[in-house]
């Protein structure tokens, strides 16, 4: 519980670091392969901090990524985050590895976004990115300034899906998840996950092949589909 405490209270980038201070069990230095996801969260179940270290770094960007896209404005995608990983520090003593770990940890991501919603209907109304992000500062103006434009369309587009082809999608892009793992992190069937999945592509495609006015009448006639 010390432990917890301490990882909750440093910012992000610092917390997987603040963990791997207190003592190391004998046995982790020596690792000779690289354990899978659910070895090393039974490590740490078993005190091994050095093991949620490299936990957390596998899995801190694009679940970050994916709760930014998803809620769609940076505090609440901080709130949540943090919310996530100290659920994952709180099973670790009841963890099982029943399934793969990162259907555990985005189902965790998903129910933790769900009780946000709940609470705080206000979050729908907010949207704060910075679109040059993954900008390569070599490109050329032109060339930065169709790409931008491209994600501005881009993040429109994700902003007009419905939650459930929103989640989907990022589960799928950000997170890497294949259909079956989605189905069971969001509580649907498997065909409907990929329906979901397909409608969003279909979606999101003509968001950045066409512009803005022709993407919004494009929606109003497959509306549908949602």
């Amino acid at each position: 519980m010390a432990a917890s405490a301490q990882y909750m209270a440093t910012p992000v980038a610092r917390r997987a670091g603040a963990l791997c201070r207190t003592a190391k069990l004998a046995y982790a230095p020596v690792m000779g392969h690289i354990p899978d996801d659910s070895a090393l969260m039974l490590r740490y179940q078993d005190g091994d901090t050095a093991a949620f270290e490299t936990l957390y770094r596998r899995h801190n960007d694009p679940l970050y990524r994916y709760l930014l896209r998803l809620c769609r404005h940076r505090d609440t995608a901080e709130d949540i985050f943090q919310d996530v990983w100290g659920k994952i520090i709180k099973a670790r003593s009841n963890y099982r590895p029943t399934a793969k770990f990162t259907t555990f940890l985005y189902r965790v991501a998903h129910n933790c976004f769900i009780d946000h919603i709940r609470r705080n209907k206000r979050h729908t109304n907010s949207t704060e990115f910075d679109p040059e992000i993954h900008s390569d500062p070599g490109e050329q103006p032109d060339v930065l300034t169709e790409r931008s434009l491209a994600r501005e369309r881009l993040l429109v587009a994700l902003q007009d899906l419905p939650e459930e082809q929103r989640d989907a999608f990022l589960l799928r892009e950000e997170a890497g998840l294949s259909v079956a793992q989605i189905a069971s992190v969001t509580g649907c069937s498997r065909e409907t996950a990929k329906s979901r999945i397909r409608y969003a592509v279909t979606k999101l495609k003509v968001a950045i092949s066409e512009p803005e006015d022709e993407v919004r009448a494009t929606a109003t006639v497959s509306g549908e589909e949602r």
